[in-house]
């Protein structure tokens, strides 16, 4: 029976370890609340109360990585507000704890903010220029663990995460002023996250990077006007004076290389 362990119980961690378990993988769970063991135990994870930070480590980490194969990291950076953080620095503090283990195969949970605000179709090939400091982190991040030569690692850089308790368009609603009508999307299905995953560790897929977006790019306009009028909330209103671009993030290796149907692909 493969063995994982997933880093970051969250809203998106969480419904993957469930699907491990059901797919009959092994897998242990970190969470940072300890309302949440209880109900990791309950889905046939084997859970772990384990906090990270730049400097030290709350929790058994060696215990949590201890004869699993894979790790995938799902550990968000907190770069807004109040309490900022080196997420860098808080994942470079952990590699000895991945590198003392038996962890051969990492998959970093990345972000397609790592290619900034660039104004064309985007693929893997595309080159790297994050404008935030967020995405800067995040890049520097995947290069550090795909520079280790200790373990595999696979980069699966998300587009924007929605799911049915998960949508801008509950942000958005009624808002004035909107910038950049006919920029497109770029989202992803939560559902559709955790089936790529899967199939990432189901081909054996390491060493690997992979843009994860649906195949549906509407005008920002498009799109959330016709999902407020699907929600009956009050429509959106765009500036179409302020219209500057973007990019088309392209999946295509997900499509290619692990022969992955989309099962949310209209969003």
């Amino acid at each position: 029976m493969t063995k994982i362990s997933i880093l970051g119980c969250g809203w998106l961690g969480m419904p993957l370890a469930k699907a491990a378990v059901l797919k009959g993988l092994s897998v242990k769970g970190s969470t940072t609340s300890l309302e949440k063991v209880v109900l990791l135990e309950n889905m046939g994870i084997t859970p772990f109360q384990i906090v990270l930070s730049e400097n030290n480590t709350t929790g058994n980490l060696s215990e949590f990585l201890e004869n699993s194969k894979i790790l995938i990291i799902d550990v968000p950076p907190k770069l807004r507000g109040l309490e900022q953080e080196n997420f860098l620095k808080k994942i470079r503090n952990k590699v000895p704890f991945i590198e003392k283990s038996s962890v051969k195969k990492v998959l970093f949970i990345s972000s397609t903010s790592v290619y900034g605000n660039v104004h064309s179709n985007v693929s893997e090939e595309t080159l790297l220029k994050p404008d935030t400091e967020s995405g800067k982190q995040i890049l520097e991040t995947e290069q550090l663990l795909q520079d280790n030569s200790n373990f595999k690692t696979t980069v699966l850089r998300f587009g924007g995460l929605i799911g049915k308790d998960r949508h801008p368009i509950h942000f958005l609603a009624g808002r004035d002023n909107l910038d950049n009508p006919k920029a497109p999307i770029n989202l992803i299905h939560q559902q559709d996250c955790v089936g790529i995953i899967l199939k990432i560790i189901e081909m054996n897929a390491w060493n690997e990077t992979f843009n994860a977006v649906s195949p549906f790019h509407p005008s920002r306009e498009m799109y959330y006007t016709q999902k407020a009028l699907n929600l009956n909330l009050v429509l959106p209103k765009f500036n179409h004076e302020n219209n500057f671009g973007g990019k088309i993030i392209w999946s295509d290796r997900v499509k290619n290389v692990l022969n992955y149907t989309f099962t949310k692909p209209n969003l």
